[in-house]
């Protein structure tokens, strides 16, 4: 499938998903275009390296959310765009674009969804709650994106321990490695065809 990353940050996720294409595993996904609402984004760099389009579009330049909606739909159908990735990106997408390309938007988030999601759940915010709750146990889900936060169907998930001596620090490097170790799985499933949507589960064919 044709895959648009969308990354406002560094892109390290992003770059695992070039590397595991790179190297045979990710198979089903081809990556063509890079979506970044922040100019300065290292994921821009990493794109760029590999000869992906970028785009830079963000919602503030635009006098309303459907004026960016139709700009932003118009790129990625010009870009023949069939699946969308989130690789740490921190704008909310319009209603019209989740319509558009429903069960077809993933997204990873450091947490164990429900718990720990939400607006404002991101980044070291997420895991600062993980410690202060006491939670013995965090991890990464990757789900499909609807119109609420982190609320879409689980794709996978996968536990990291919260250890006794953990800061936000600490803990965000073992999730993200987690991150690096399932997200791609994830994206080869989904555009393979491998698997279903019944209610809210989501079921490997």
């Amino acid at each position: 499938m044709r895959c648009a990353v969308f990354a406002s940050g560094n892109g390290s996720n992003f770059q695992t998903l070039l590397d595991r294409r790179a190297s045979g595993d990710l198979i089903h996904a081809d990556f063509v275009l890079m979506v970044g609402n922040n100019s300065k984004a290292g994921a821009f760099d990493r794109a760029r390296a590999h000869g992906i389009p970028t785009l830079h579009i963000a919602p503030s330049r635009f006098p309303t959310e459907e004026a960016y909606a139709e700009r932003l739909s118009s790129a990625l159908k010009e870009a023949g765009v069939e699946l969308i990735t989130l690789a740490g990106y921190m704008k909310k997408l319009p209603p019209a674009i989740v319509a558009l390309y429903r069960n077809r938007i993933l997204n990873i988030h450091p947490a164990l969804l429900p718990a720990f999601g939400g607006q404002g759940m991101y980044g070291s915010n997420v895991h600062k709650a993980v410690i202060d709750y006491g939670a013995k146990v965090s991890g990464v889900t990757v789900h499909f994106v609807d119109d609420e936060y982190d609320h879409g169907p689980v794709i996978l998930q996968k536990a990291v321990p919260v250890l006794d001596d953990d800061n936000e620090q600490t803990l965000a490097a073992r999730v993200l490695q987690a991150e690096h170790e399932c997200y791609w799985q994830a994206v080869e499933a989904v555009a393979a065809g491998r698997i279903k949507i019944i209610e809210r589960r989501v079921i490997r064919c």
